[in-house]
């Protein structure tokens, strides 16, 4: 059993992954981590953003220069899609071998997170998508609070992201992370997935 869990900034994809390993043991896949450690240990990535961007795409030390690549990527919205097509289909690859490894330990269910998750090509590959949502001001308040970033980043980052409406759309089971009752939420949605699947 493969979930994807999804949502905008702030929304609290990563409070609900942990609360699924803590209180279920299901493991999780995090996009955002793995895919930042692609993009320094796959040569394949490596090669592509360097065509991409430049030699200037990694530091002498190995390192990926994520100042130049924040720069590259805000400057125009088709770098966003240039930049993911060179990292989406490498971090597929990625989460079906590690899934394949934790189906063959015996986990009967694997999560996967990520904000991008239907434009990561990812949706086919799971069974179900979890949709985290909360109202924009509260998300806006948690990203402010948790990120080194102004309003004004943070808004423009969300705009950048999909809608709630749009992420809705792809959803088999929606949380509203608000502040209350988030783990009678979650109980509720593996309950009805373990019985469906039993």
């Amino acid at each position: 059993m493969r979930i994807g869990i999804t949502g905008g900034i702030g929304a609290g994809k990563s409070y609900v992954s942990r609360l699924l390993t803590e209180l279920y043991q299901v493991p999780i896949y995090d996009c955002d981590r793995e895919a930042k450690r692609l993009m320094t240990d796959s040569p394949a990535i490596r090669e592509q953003l360097t065509t991409l961007v430049g030699n200037e795409a990694y530091l002498p030390d190995g390192a990926l220069n994520k100042p130049l690549l924040a720069e590259y990527v805000f400057a125009d919205e088709k770098h966003v899609r240039q930049i993911n097509a060179i990292v989406h289909p490498t971090v597929k690859a990625d989460f079906l071998r590690w899934a394949g490894e934790q189906e063959q330990s015996g986990k009967i269910m694997v999560a996967v997170e990520s904000a991008i998750l239907v434009e990561a090509g990812l949706t086919p590959l799971l069974n179900k998508v979890l949709v985290v949502d909360a109202p924009k001001e509260l998300r806006l308040q948690r990203a402010l609070q948790r990120d080194a970033s102004s309003r004004e980043q943070i808004m423009q980052r969300m705009a950048l992201q999909e809608s709630s409406e749009a992420y809705l759309q792809h959803a088999d089971f929606v949380i509203i992370n608000d502040g209350r009752g988030l783990k009678e939420q979650i109980e509720e949605i593996i309950q009805s997935i373990t019985h469906n699947y039993a």
